[in-house]
């Protein structure tokens, strides 16, 4: 299959739309000032072939889709243990909702909602790991150098009152061992690293991959159950 001229006619069907449909992200200032110009798309698969189109090139905070690996380390460190204040189950609400949360006392439904992350920030704190542990990770996972983008980090930090107000309820149910500012300075540097959607594609490889890291066959990233769970 030719992926590449697949990407490529994806480019050019959304490129029209750049700018006339959708708008950026605007609920973090520095979001707000990206390009609505940008669009980039790449894949690796599991054999290692590469293909991307549009500015896949162009770093860009990850925000969410640093969950991932988060969980991915916090699963490496702590295994089924993880599951005990986090559930495995759909939320069915916004992902920065505080309504289940004082329904189910606290314990977020899943690892990607925001209070799920946040969870398991305080996991890896517990840990000993920060955001420095999770930038190595990705350095080595994508087979390059990863970094922060700390106006993005400051931004999250001076706006995100409704996670401040989810690490405090979860706080207030003993849900959270760390100090609720540390936590949160955790869970907003995850979200501004910066990477672009080819250093994407190549981290998250291991996920095609039965678990086992994308440069390296001998090396395993999670267990092949764990890759399964985190696919599904």
């Amino acid at each position: 299959m030719n992926f590449q001229a697949i990407l490529d006619d994806i480019d050019a069907a959304v490129r029209p739309l750049l700018g006339a449909q959708g708008q950026v992200a605007s609920y973090i200032p520095a979001l707000a000032r990206v390009s609505p110009q940008q669009f980039g798309i790449a894949l690796r698969t599991r054999d290692g072939l590469e293909a991307a189109s549009g500015d896949a090139a162009t770093p860009f905070s990850i925000q969410s889709m640093s969950k991932l690996f988060s969980l991915t380390m916090a699963m490496q460190h702590l295994g089924d243990t993880l599951w005990q204040r986090i559930g495995r189950e759909p939320s069915g609400n916004p992902f920065n909702s505080l309504v289940q949360l004082e329904n189910e006392q606290g314990k977020p439904r899943n690892p990607f909602i925001n209070a799920g992350a946040i969870a398991v920030a305080d996991r890896l704190l517990s840990h000993g790991d920060g955001v420095g542990s999770l930038l190595e990770m990705l350095s080595d996972l994508c087979n390059e150098p990863v970094h922060l983008d700390p106006e993005v980090a400051r931004s999250e930090a001076e706006t995100g009152f409704r996670n401040h107000a989810v690490a405090n309820f979860m706080k207030s149910f003993g849900k959270l061992d760390n100090p609720v500012a540390a936590v949160l300075d955790l869970y907003f540097h995850q979200c501004a690293i910066r990477m672009s959607c080819q250093q994407m594609a190549r981290a998250a490889g291991y996920l095609c991959r039965d678990g086992h890291h994308p440069y390296r066959t001998d090396v395993a990233v999670v267990t092949e159950s764990q890759a399964r769970r985190v696919n599904a």
